[in-house]
């Protein structure tokens, strides 16, 4: 069951759950990027938020996508996203580009700038760290 904050009006797993309290546009966070960088994004938000229980937040900087909790995070560059997801175990090898321990899980990041750089391996990560909650 989630919660609607009455303040930024965002959708949030449990009720009083903590977050950044403000109203920020998702096409805010665009503005002056690639429009193919809109579009791999889009790809993104169209596979991921038809799985079950997926909420989306909009923040100054970043859209965070959780179900219980956060499992995803995208922050657009001016050239590229930074995708942030996590796992049970380190991914040292590309096309992840960063694999941090945090408490008993891994973050792990991605760049993508291209469609092309889309591939099923991707979502194969995303999918994981969707179900590692």
């Amino acid at each position: 069951m989630s919660w609607t904050c009455p303040k930024c009006e965002r959708e949030l797993p449990k009720p009083e759950q903590r977050h950044y309290c403000a109203r920020v546009s998702l096409d805010s966070l665009f503005d002056g990027r690639p429009a193919e960088l809109i579009l791999v994004f889009d790809k993104l938000l169209a596979e991921v938020t038809d799985w079950d229980e997926v909420l989306v937040g909009v923040t100054p900087n970043c859209i965070v996508f959780t179900r219980r909790w956060t499992f995803l995070v995208i922050r657009p560059m001016k050239k590229e996203l930074d995708i942030k997801f996590y796992s049970k175990v380190a991914h040292p090898e590309k096309p992840v580009v960063k694999s941090v321990a945090v408490g008993n899980k891994f973050e792990n990041h991605i760049r993508i700038a291209l469609l092309d750089d889309l591939r099923p391996a991707l979502f194969v990560y995303l999918r994981e760290s969707y179900d590692l909650l």
